[in-house]
């Protein structure tokens, strides 16, 4: 099943007096528990259509389906409860409250839900990503590897049909970064959750489906894995 339908994006962002093109009639569709890095270099418009995909931001021209739904022109309010319904976010610098217990960070999506089961559901997902022994554990007690861990649980409370990672791997040294990377690949192979990844690290590239580049704000060459 298509979960995201992104057609002729066009971005444009007005600063210093001068247009800025960040997009240039892009392109791009996800399925169902598929596995996509998106790369380029600097400027090349990755994080920009990371922000369109999560409904974070929106295209000057173009159309975005989301679940078969166009959400293109929807409110504020409304691409707020959508995004808290549809989408995990998983970030370069992992984003815990250091105050807060590794299990207490992964609630953290759920706070104003009155949901009698958030507790449980923290402690089943850290749980499931191997951190069973470590939900009380605050954030300065955790490797890089468990924090970018406890992450990927936080992004999971909602039951997402999607995760959009910025640069998951970027902070992590090379083996804890193919720990996560395992992670992902088992969360859209057992899960059926699709991932999205904006990655500068080509190590990514030997655990997804295909790899997205982009070159001056349009689609280059595309590599599906073998």
């Amino acid at each position: 099943m298509t979960v995201i339908d992104a057609r002729e994006l066009v971005k444009r962002y007005r600063t210093g007096g001068q247009t800025l093109e960040a997009l240039k009639g892009i392109d791009f569709s996800l399925e169902s528990g598929e596995f996509v890095s998106i790369m380029g270099p600097s400027g090349s418009g990755k994080t920009t259509l990371l922000n369109i995909l999560g409904l974070l931001a929106t295209p000057t021209e173009g159309r975005v389906e989301l679940n078969g739904r166009d959400v293109t022109d929807l409110g504020d309010r409304k691409r707020t409860r959508l995004r808290k319904r549809t989408i995990g976010f998983v970030f370069q610098h992992f984003y815990l409250l250091p105050t807060l217990t590794a299990a207490e960070n992964v609630e953290i999506p759920r706070l104003f839900d009155r949901d009698p089961n958030r507790a449980a559901r923290a402690r089943e997902l850290l749980t499931r990503v191997g951190l069973g022994d470590r939900l009380d554990h605050r954030p300065d007690q955790l490797s890089g590897g468990q924090k970018q861990r406890v992450a990927i649980a936080r992004s999971l409370i909602n039951d997402p049909t999607i995760v959009l990672a910025d640069e998951p791997t970027g902070s992590l040294d090379r083996d804890t970064g193919r720990q996560i990377l395992d992670e992902f690949q088992r969360i859209a192979t057992e899960e059926d959750v699709a991932i999205v990844a904006v990655t500068h690290d080509e190590l990514v590239n030997e655990y997804v489906d295909r790899t997205v580049h982009l070159v001056d704000g349009h689609v280059g060459r595309e590599k599906v894995d073998a």
